[in-house]
């Protein structure tokens, strides 16, 4: 069982299970949405159970996922895409330990200039 909650406590959630390894994505949403990029792991819905859903607001980004965050802190929790019985999960949420580490970074054509992704891990346009 992996717990987790945002940065206020309104909103807690479990992930029942290994936690996979986490990708750290680089988009433009992303970017705009953590202000700078965002570590995420991919779990199945069922394998996700969240507390306090009340506090937990959805933006749809695109016609095809939705973000969801909390309405108090405003802290990012999920990136879920809509057709899919999956949702990313942040990886800052999590109490640590969390058994896992990040695999690759996604959306790299669109990463800021301000940065250098050095640390040797497989790099997707």
């Amino acid at each position: 069982m992996n717990e987790a909650r945002c940065l206020c406590g309104a909103v807690t959630f479990t992930v029942t299970g290994t936690l996979p390894p986490a990708a750290i994505c680089h988009c433009r949403e992303c970017r705009r949405q953590s202000s700078h990029q965002f570590a995420a792991t991919t779990v199945r819905k069922d394998d996700l159970t969240i507390r306090g859903g009340e506090n937990l607001s959805w933006y749809h980004a695109s016609s095809h996922a939705r973000r969801g965050f909390c309405k108090r802190c405003g802290a990012w929790l999920f990136w879920e895409p809509l057709a899919e019985a999956t949702v990313d999960v942040a990886m800052g949420a999590f109490d640590t330990p969390t058994g896992t580490e990040v695999a690759r970074h996604i959306f790299v054509a669109e990463k800021g200039d301000y940065y250098r992704i050095a640390d040797g891990l497989p790099q997707e346009p």
